[in-house]
């Protein structure tokens, strides 16, 4: 119980407004660590609850320190969603005490964080390049500095963020309380993480690099020139009620939601090209469910907070196996059940024995019966990336009608979705 945590009365008030609960287990276990004042690595996996893990004690040790107009918490994250849901996580649990925050990231009109930084912030939660910004024109004074989150830091050094990240520790009073949130922490990133920390307790839960318990997998061979056919045949399913779709690229994200649209589908698009405002309204169409698809690049592995994705699906195989777990993480959240399907080509089959390594699992294969998979493409095409011009022929596909090897029938079957009642911390989705 949040109750027995020792957080602030004001903060219980708001958990309790939520409908929280109990806490997740990355929730118990950080929550007493942090605010003890230990530095903290805490690893778990995607929809686990990690922000309110470490923005509770946050806020706790906020309103019992010294009062300031300068910042005392800074939380980095790689892309302005995680930037954003760190502060709605922060306004909504703060809802009873008088802590301010600001989230500042690129793409944007500055003037509104220029203001919100003039009148004084408690917390900021930044991606780096646009932190970078506001602190070389002497907007941000760390000088009452506690507290430092690097969020999903894998991603940020994945995304080439290293060199910013090292321009803001420069910057940084070297005396505070430094915690690292991600759902995994590769060798090559541990030594920089170490010297970071000052003896960090490390919180683990469950394995790293491993899918939640709740999704079910398949992989679907096809040839790359009928990958969008089959995507249409798939989409179809009475079940596809809320389908992630995952891309390589920017620019094929893009033709693939015009070319499912021009279906009949109501799609979203989100990738790095899409404006501020673009990316809002697509993130808000789907999570409503006014969008039955979005497709999107990887900048929507990390940080995607949707209640009740019913699939997702990798249109382009990722290149490692953490990519694999990130993207599918998006489904079966906390107490849900979902889908990741996978459509590969045979260029990508090495991808997919990679991943299944690293799952120490083989993901069973799925060819629909009434498909035809032997159909020619215009010759070059078969090794180019599909076009969105070929789109799917023919009626739906039953539920139940796959031919599967190596795994259960019936992926299409309906199903309850999620498992637990209400009352989970506020890592749930909502």
């Amino acid at each position: 119980m949040f109750d027995d945590l020792g957080l602030h009365a004001d903060l219980l008030k708001s958990i309790h407004d939520m409908g929280f609960i109990r806490p997740t287990p990355i929730q118990a276990q950080a929550i007493p660590v942090i605010l003890s004042g230990r530095d903290v690595i805490g690893l778990a996996q995607t929809g686990t609850g990690k922000t309110a893990a470490f923005v509770l004690p946050i806020l706790h040790r906020l309103l019992l320190g010294r009062h300031s107009r300068h910042v005392r918490t800074l939380i980095v994250a790689p892309t302005r969603e995680l930037a954003l849901q760190s502060m709605e996580q922060i306004k909504g649990l703060s809802r009873h005490v008088p802590l301010k925050g600001v989230a500042i990231f690129g793409g944007v009109p500055m003037e509104p964080q220029i203001t919100a930084l003039a009148h004084g912030v408690d917390i900021i939660s930044a991606t780096p390049g646009r932190l970078l910004d506001h602190i070389y024109s002497g907007r941000i004074d760390f000088i009452d500095l506690s507290v430092l989150v690097l969020d999903e830091v894998d991603r940020m050094l994945d995304m080439g963020f290293l060199p910013d990240i090292q321009n803001i520790l420069r910057l940084l009073p070297p005396k505070r309380q430094n915690l690292v949130f991600s759902a995994t922490l590769p060798p090559e990133i541990q030594k920089l993480v170490h010297q970071i920390l000052h003896d960090p307790v490390t919180i683990q839960i469950g394995q790293r690099s491993s899918p939640a318990v709740g999704i079910r997998h398949a992989v679907y061979p096809v040839p790359r020139h009928l990958k969008t056919e089959l995507l249409m045949r798939l989409l179809r399913q009475p079940d596809m009620s809320s389908v992630l779709i995952f891309t390589r690229t920017k620019s094929y994200a893009s033709r693939l939601s015009e070319a499912l649209g021009q279906k009949g589908l109501r799609v979203s698009v989100l990738h790095g090209d899409r404006s501020q405002s673009q990316r809002l309204r697509a993130l808000e169409q789907f999570r409503k469910g006014r969008s039955q698809v979005m497709v999107a690049t990887d900048i929507a592995a990390r940080g995607l907070d949707i209640d009740d994705i019913s699939h997702v699906i990798n249109f382009d195989v990722p290149n490692t196996p953490e990519d694999y777990v990130h993207r599918i993480g998006r489904t079966a959240r906390v107490d849900a059940t979902g889908d990741a399907f996978s459509l590969i080509s045979h260029d990508e089959e090495p991808m997919i024995t990679e991943i299944e390594k690293s799952l120490k699992r083989t993901l069973p294969r799925v060819t629909l019966p009434d498909f035809d998979y032997k159909r020619g493409g215009p010759g070059p095409s078969h090794t180019r990336p599909a076009h969105a011009g070929h789109h799917g022929r023919g009626g739906p596909h039953r539920p139940g009608s796959s031919h599967v090897s190596g795994g259960p029938h019936g992926f299409g079957a309906p199903r309850r979705r999620r498992r637990g009642g209400s009352g989970h911390g506020p890592g749930r989705p909502h």
